[in-house]
């Protein structure tokens, strides 16, 4: 069965984000640089940067991210949001006060029209996050 996973860019940044993401959503991370791939940069200074991570979460998420050498453009990210949601409400607040620390509130985790709860926010590295808690039925 196909799987679709949001692979998140970042400039220098990736190790730390990933590590973020991990202390926040839990999980097991796997990080390869570009170091263990010979050829891989022409730059030796970036053969500790990611060129591949996975975080795998006990919830079944799956994140991937790297650094962006600097052979390739970099683009910060925009257009786009990495949405979490669900029924299970303390959770989701705690996914949301982890992913807000150091970053700032687009949207409050509060009440929308529609019910439930919903946030918005840009987490420290520069990453959209979507929050949604819908009761369950």
């Amino acid at each position: 069965m196909p799987s679709l996973n949001p692979y998140l860019s970042f400039k220098n940044e990736a190790r730390p984000a990933m590590e973020f993401y991990q202390s926040v959503l839990g999980g097991d991370l796997e990080v390869s640089t570009f170091g263990e791939y010979e050829g891989m940069v022409q730059d030796p200074n970036e053969n500790d940067l990611v060129m591949h991570s996975q975080l795998t979460t006990p919830d079944g998420f799956v994140l991937m991210g790297a650094d962006t050498p600097t052979g390739m453009e970099y683009r910060q990210p925009a257009g786009i949001s990495v949405s979490i949601s669900g029924d299970d409400e303390p959770q989701l607040e705690r996914f949301w006060n982890g992913l807000v620390e150091g970053g700032s509130v687009t949207m409050p985790f509060d009440v929308p029209p529609w019910g439930g709860r919903f946030g918005m926010l840009r987490d420290k590295f520069g990453i959209d996050w979507m929050v949604a808690y819908s009761p369950a039925s």
